[in-house]
Order: structure tokens, then sequence, then C-alpha cells
């Protein structure tokens, strides 16, 4: 669970995982929460508004879902970091949240509000805890398709600083909650593009979710150890590379799919 607002140290803001959300860093720093007011005003989104998840909200009986597939109304917790980050995503990637809500009122409206099959797991979590990584260079997936991390990363950190390969968007609100527990390390849940712009990758992601034609099965998801991208951890050498706690050795029988294109 994430700290106080108050117990948050301000510089953890500067973490890479939330560059893309540099120009909203006063919302996360300030001493006091954001009210749904100005949290509709600093993240404008046409034909849809955040709105205070209280009990006059919910006498709708509508599923979260489907509540802001109909009335464009994003039920959102007072003083509460995930939902906060949510807001922030919803924001920062609008194309590729529509698309996760149409593709889950889709499939509320097939099982029920009740029931959830294996793609509705996928789907949410893509939403909490998703990455989109973009690869030009074909010859490090196999790196990652064997779980090679120390290649992958040290090995091979000059990728990461020349756009071999790249974080294009982080998604999951839920990563960046964990991001404020100290020590915490991450794993992201990526959707894998073949590309070297970030804006068309997760346009090429967005495209993907809302057609169907990624996401069907948790299994889809690649894990990737974001603690061990170089400069996302103040420690990277040999015997961190070398937990296997963390840096999970290829599970048998585990295969990947193929990268967007």
């Amino acid at each position: 669970m994430a700290p106080p607002r108050g117990q948050v140290d301000p510089a953890c803001f500067r973490h890479p995982l939330f560059a893309a959300y540099a120009e909203q860093r006063a919302l996360l720093t300030s001493a006091a929460w954001p009210g749904i007011d100005a949290l509709n005003a600093a993240l404008p989104l046409p034909g849809r508004r955040f709105a205070v998840q209280d009990r006059a909200l919910l006498a709708d009986g509508l599923h979260y879902e489907a509540r802001i597939a109909r009335h464009g109304r994003i039920a959102t917790r007072v003083e509460n970091w995930h939902d906060l980050f949510n807001a922030l995503v919803w924001a920062r990637h609008p194309a590729v949240k529509s698309a996760l809500n149409a593709r889950q009122c889709q499939h509320i409206a097939t099982m029920g509000p009740q029931r959830r099959n294996r793609a509705q797991q996928a789907l949410t979590q893509f939403d909490e805890c998703g990455v989109i990584v973009r690869i030009a260079d074909p010859a490090l997936l196999p790196l990652w398709d064997g779980h090679r991390w120390p290649e992958l990363f040290a090995a091979q950190a000059a990728r990461w600083q020349d756009g071999g390969i790249a974080v294009a968007a982080v998604i999951g609100h839920a990563l960046m909650e964990q991001a404020l527990v100290p020590g915490r390390l991450l794993v992201g849940r990526c959707v894998v593009v073949r590309g070297g712009d970030d804006a068309a990758c997760v346009a090429r992601v967005a495209d993907a979710i809302a057609g169907g034609g990624v996401l069907e099965d948790p299994l889809e998801l690649r894990p990737l150890p974001l603690a061990g991208i170089p400069g996302w951890h103040p420690r990277q050498d040999a015997a961190f590379y070398g937990q296997a706690g963390y840096f999970r050795p290829l599970r048998a029988g585990r295969r990947y799919p193929s990268p967007l294109r």
C-alpha cells in the first residue's frame, strides 16, 4: 500500500517511470490533494469527466466500466494515489484507455458483471501494470524471450540509451502507486511493438486493443523487471542482476507472442 501523501518523497517523481507525466508533477507534489474540479481543469478529457466516487455516483448501479462508456464519468476516490495515477494515464493516453474500456464493456455485455474471462484478466493486468515497449533492433528480442536479463540490460545498456529498445509508455497506474513504496522492485506487463517512434507505437497498441488483436489472454503479456533498465535503479551490478527472485528465469514451456508491427 502506498504511503500517505505527506510521507512520499517528491524526488521519487523524477524517476524515469514518471517521465511522461512531468508536466503534471504539481498534482503529485503539492501539499494538498487536488479536488475533483481541479483535476478536471488540469486534465481535460473531451466527452469524459472525473467524478467523485460516492454513494450518489454509485446509486446508478452501473459497473465502473459501463458508467464510463455510457455517461463519460470516471469514478475517482478522493485522496487516493491509485485513482490519481489513473487520471494521469487517462489524460496522457486517452486512446489506449478508451480502447481498454470499450473491450471491457464488450466482455461485460457477454459475461455479465459478476464473471470474468481470460481476456478481461489480460485487459485488467495491462490497465494496472502495463508498459508499452518499442524495439527497433530485433536482435534484442531473443534475449527477452529467454529471460537473459544480464545480457538484455547490462550487456546491451547502450541500446537502452540509443533507442534500440525503449519504454514508449507506462500505462499501469498500479505500477506508479507501487513505485511510492521505498525499495519496491517493479515488474511491468508489456505489449511490445517493432518500431522506433514512441507515439506511433502507442497508437499501434491502442488500435490493436480496440480491434481485439491483443490482450486475449494474460500469458500474452511479457514480464519486464523495470529496475533492470539502465538508469532505473541506483545499484545495477552483477549481484543485483543475479537476484533470481526478481530476475526470474524462463518457465519451461513459456512462449511469448511476436511484437506488433
